[in-house]
């Protein structure tokens, strides 16, 4: 058999093809935005309900009351570098201006107010208490931890959001954007804080964030600037380099929830008590992990149901990375995992930690349903404000991806 001496041409100019248009995929839309909307609700609302529950005790966890003391966290700071703007002052009133900042900061991040700013809040409010007080977390607090430095790259108010809202709003009216004066005067603010984070950088932490917090605010100044003297190709290489980052986060999140559940699987499968079935009636009789008593004792009384919930955590957990090229069964364990996690905060009193990862989880939810969802929330509302519907979702997706935010740091 002879092999034609075009084909090798043939085929490296195939391969060119295909090249061309991943690299057009990742660089000239922004990829899954019904999901990076979801995920930025879904850690905002994780974030603000944490918050506000421990509200009454936040000076015993964060604040001038805690154990962990003020000069015990900036020795601990001093060794590990952590980036926390609560060491700048160990006084009781600048500890409350970070905390009611990283409240606010949450609510509007939730409703998707100047998105990109607020996003930059966001992760300054997490890292801030986080590291604060780094006994205090758990295992949801550590990817909330890392979904906040996510979001700040993700173009997470597309849809879904009150900046989506106003760039249909302006689209449908045909007009010209309106002079936006709360983008540059928040990017002004902002500035203040950034030279505050350069002078105060001795007790900051890592080197890496304030650097990070300059190229952001640079950057939108940048970005306000070329959408407003070169809209054309300038333009188009910043819509690049963003989609890029979007689109490579996002991968990133993905990756990341993969190794979260197959090291926790491959892990339990060593333990003696996972691989006999009873590893899930321990904690069913702790009192601390115990919020609803009569229900952990008739769960823990069946022994079916233990070995049944035991071995099915596992399986769903080693499995779900090697199901992620057949959608079908990827979506069948993404409901099962999920539904655990909603039993572990029923049963076991951590809502916080299911919520942070339900939310991560929410990353490979089908676009399909999600859009449905949006649907039946739209008419839910219209229903109850007794208000016509102002329009599709896909209308609202086309309008936010054509036009998008024109503000500074909106």
């Amino acid at each position: 058999m002879s092999i034609s001496p075009a084909t090798p041409a043939r085929a490296r100019e195939s391969f060119d093809r295909r090249l061309a248009r991943g690299v057009q995929t990742v660089t000239g839309r922004t990829l899954a935005p019904y999901q990076s909307a979801i995920v930025r609700i879904g850690f905002s609302l994780t974030w603000l309900v944490f918050l506000l529950r421990e509200l009454p005790y936040r000076h015993q966890l964060y604040g001038p009351d805690s154990p962990w003391s003020w000069e015990m966290a900036h020795r601990l700071i001093a060794d590990n570098r952590a980036f926390t703007v609560l060491m700048w002052s160990d006084g009781r009133f600048w500890f409350e201006v970070v905390y009611g900042l990283a409240v606010l900061s949450a609510v509007l991040l939730l409703v998707g107010w100047r998105t990109r700013a607020v996003s930059v809040l966001f992760m300054v409010g997490v890292l801030s208490l986080q590291n604060r007080a780094v006994f205090v977390g758990d295992g949801g607090d550590n990817v909330l931890h890392l979904a906040a430095i996510y979001l700040v790259f993700t173009r997470c108010g597309r849809v879904w959001s009150l900046d989506a809202r106003r760039a249909a709003r302006e689209a449908r009216a045909g007009e010209p954007p309106r002079r936006d004066v709360v983008g540059p005067l928040l990017w002004v603010v902002l500035g203040g804080f950034l030279l505050a984070t350069t002078w105060f950088s001795d007790v900051t932490g890592e080197w890496w964030v304030p650097v990070l917090l300059w190229v952001l605010w640079l950057g939108n100044g940048l970005w306000w600037l070329v959408c407003r003297v070169a809209p054309g190709e300038p333009r188009t290489l910043l819509d690049a380099l963003a989609n890029l980052a979007h689109n490579g986060v996002l991968l990133v999140l993905m990756v990341e929830v993969c190794l979260i559940y197959s090291t926790a699987g491959w892990y339990k499968i060593q333990g003696s008590r996972w691989q006999d079935g009873t590893a899930l009636f321990y904690p069913l009789h702790l009192d601390y992990f115990s919020p609803w008593p009569g229900l952990s004792d008739l769960l823990g009384a069946s022994g079916i149901m233990v070995m049944l919930l035991t071995y099915g955590t596992v399986i769903v957990q080693v499995a779900f990375p090697f199901t992620l090229f057949n959608r079908k069964v990827k979506n069948v364990l993404l409901v099962a995992m999920m539904l655990e996690h909603a039993g572990i905060a029923v049963l076991l009193g951590l809502p916080v930690f299911s919520i942070a990862m339900i939310s991560a989880d929410a990353v490979f939810l089908p676009t399909a349903f999600l859009v449905a969802l949006g649907t039946q929330v739209v008419r839910g509302r219209d229903r109850l404000l007794r208000r016509t519907p102002a329009g599709t979702l896909p209308e609202q997706r086309r309008t936010g991806e054509e036009h998008g935010p024109r503000t500074l740091v909106g």
